[in-house]
């Protein structure tokens, strides 16, 4: 009888474990597509002139459209005419507009490619200066050697803390950003890399 209870309890863990996050993903994909689609509903309502046409056909083709149209303004700015006319644009016209640099540099530092990004470069942070070390990113340097850190919380890591700590107290972590967030989003999980990582740079240890 208990290894009848154990075999129910392990498979019953064992199919939450597989189907909850395919669930929880199909549903962070849907409500992102309801989002999408609620934002480009004027757009769709002016593809769709047949009753009879399907909307999700429509709304899909919409999508395609404004992805195909950032891929052909990527590719007109790389060009000298078209990133002269943009800066003229953005110059004159964009910058006028209250908040267009705030919300242009948030886009630039989760979405460019900049070295100064908050997201480019991992620190483990000791924020109560003891051993408590916290993931972190580096934001900014200053001259006095200190830095600036931004901790996120996990599972979320757009929202957090930010830190202004003396430079003793940051340690910098040579691994992929994209390793540090998957451990922030699984809330830990996996982040035997980060902290071997930050052992093997300690002073006075080999690797």
């Amino acid at each position: 009888m208990r290894r009848l209870k154990q075999f129910l309890k392990t498979s019953l863990l064992g199919g939450v474990v597989v189907i909850l996050p395919v669930a929880i993903l199909v549903s962070v994909s849907v409500w992102i597509f309801n989002l999408i689609t609620s934002w480009i509903n004027p757009i769709t309502r002016l593809v769709i002139k047949d009753p009879q046409t399907n909307e999700f056909i429509a709304e899909t083709f919409v999508i395609i459209l404004i992805l195909a149209t950032c891929f052909f303004v990527g590719v007109l700015v790389r060009t000298r005419l078209g990133a002269f006319f943009y800066r003229q644009v953005e110059t004159r016209v964009l910058r006028l507009a209250p908040g267009y640099s705030m919300i242009k540099e948030t886009v630039l530092q989760l979405f460019g490619n900049r070295k100064d990004s908050p997201f480019s470069s991992v620190a483990l942070a000791q924020i109560f200066c003891n051993s408590t070390l916290v993931t972190s990113f580096i934001t900014d340097t200053h001259a006095d050697g200190s830095y600036t850190v931004f901790v996120p919380t996990g599972p979320n890591p757009t929202s957090g803390l930010i830190y202004h700590l003396e430079g003793k107290y940051v340690h910098p972590v040579d691994i992929p950003v994209q390793d540090a967030m998957r451990t922030i989003i699984s809330c830990g999980a996996g982040s035997g890399k980060l902290i071997s990582q930050y052992r093997q740079d300690l002073p006075g240890t080999l690797s």
